[in-house]
């Protein structure tokens, strides 16, 4: 239930899943990494081990077959210390390094990698006695006891069927010779513990799907947040209105200064007009630069006697341009002829004003 008596019955926005990933809010499977972490370093032992218990045995022998007089002399026993420890990292290397990639990449399966500062600033409350309490009497923490019996319940029945099936060649070790002996035990070890790791992958595959959907119940939002949170990203009405007109005003402002370059505006005479351009060397087809109704027709009108741009008397053409054609479109194939007319007609009238003849007739627009 959440405040103000309202159920959180809406999945999370991007924003609000984003903010939850800066706090370091991010779906988490204990059990997963557990898994990949054992089913790497089993892995690793299980096709090093023979060879990594080979090489500690020569190791060991070296390490201890020191000379008296070398073990006499104290300034070389801290060079010895450094080759030796040196050594059994180097041994050791391939192990761990399959066991810190399988660490590394559990995470990406889930949640991915994340690094919050915010995660790692103390949180006092958490050291409330009864916040504790009531975590540990919450759904998830029996959800999170059940996970822990069931851990002991899978890996204690595995265990009890590998002793069972591997104690004859763990018997058998004893009759091995010494170097053979360490590497089989090598070998059986990364076994059983591959097979261990196989059942709390099974753990996994259940505890994976119920952190995603135990994330996603966390971050439920009621309708109200969704609401609020619209309006903060959006705006409020009547700012959207505000921006609404002022972009409205800036189209305006550009589409007046086309006007000038163009061809002919097209009027109905008064509620409509529609100003055209044509550039042989450029276009298909005329293009319709700018348009508008009553007021912003005038306006049209207005600019294009300022800068001597013919202005024609058409209704239905001027309405179907404007009804049919959007600013910076060509006229449509259906309009060719009819626009074709006006354009004739506006390249003959300046012909004639050029030459100082009488003006052609204004042609009719049907």
């Amino acid at each position: 239930m959440a405040e103000n008596g309202q159920e959180r019955t809406e999945q999370a926005t991007p924003k609000r899943l984003e903010e939850a990933r800066k706090k370091g809010q991010v779906p988490r499977s204990t059990e997963l990494s557990t898994a990949a972490v054992c089913i790497g370093a089993a892995v690793a032992i299980y096709t090093l081990g023979r060879m990594a218990a080979g090489q500690f045995a020569d190791f060991m022998h070296d390490s201890l077959s020191l000379s008296p007089a070398r073990v006499m002399e104290s300034a070389s026993l801290w060079p010895a210390l450094r080759e030796s420890a040196a050594r059994a990292l180097w041994i050791i290397l391939p192990m761990l390094g399959a066991t810190f990639c399988a660490a590394l990449a559990a995470p990406i399966a889930i949640g991915g990698w994340n690094f919050s500062g915010e995660a790692m600033v103390p949180q006092f409350s958490r050291l409330n006695p009864a916040t504790g309490i009531g975590r540990v009497f919450s759904t998830r923490g029996l959800v999170e006891l059940g996970k822990g019996l069931a851990k002991v319940a899978v890996v204690a029945l595995i265990a009890y069927v590998l002793l069972k099936g591997m104690t004859p060649q763990m018997m058998g070790l004893s009759a091995e010779p010494l170097n053979g002996a360490i590497g089989h035990a090598a070998a059986l070890a990364g076994y059983a513990l591959l097979v261990l790791a196989c059942g709390l992958a099974v753990i996994a595959a259940v505890d994976v799907p119920y952190q995603l959907w135990q994330h996603s119940r966390d971050l439920r939002m009621t309708r109200e947040e969704v609401k609020e949170e619209y309006k903060e990203s959006e705006g409020s009405p009547e700012t959207r209105g505000r921006i609404r007109e002022a972009q409205r005003a800036l189209a305006k402002g550009r589409m007046l200064q086309e006007v000038p370059k163009a061809d002919v505006v097209i009027t109905n005479p008064t509620h409509f007009s529609v100003a055209l351009r044509y550039d042989e060397k450029r276009m298909r087809a005329p293009t319709v630069v700018a348009k508008g109704t009553d007021l912003i027709a005038a306006k049209i009108r207005e600019v294009a006697t300022e800068h001597g741009v013919p202005i024609v008397e058409a209704p239905p053409l001027a309405r179907a341009l404007y009804r049919s054609v959007e600013l910076g479109r060509e006229v449509p194939a259906a309009l060719y002829v009819t626009v074709a007319q006006v354009l004739t007609y506006v390249y003959q009238l300046r012909s004639a004003l050029e030459r100082g003849v009488t003006p052609p007739p204004k042609p009719v627009i049907e």
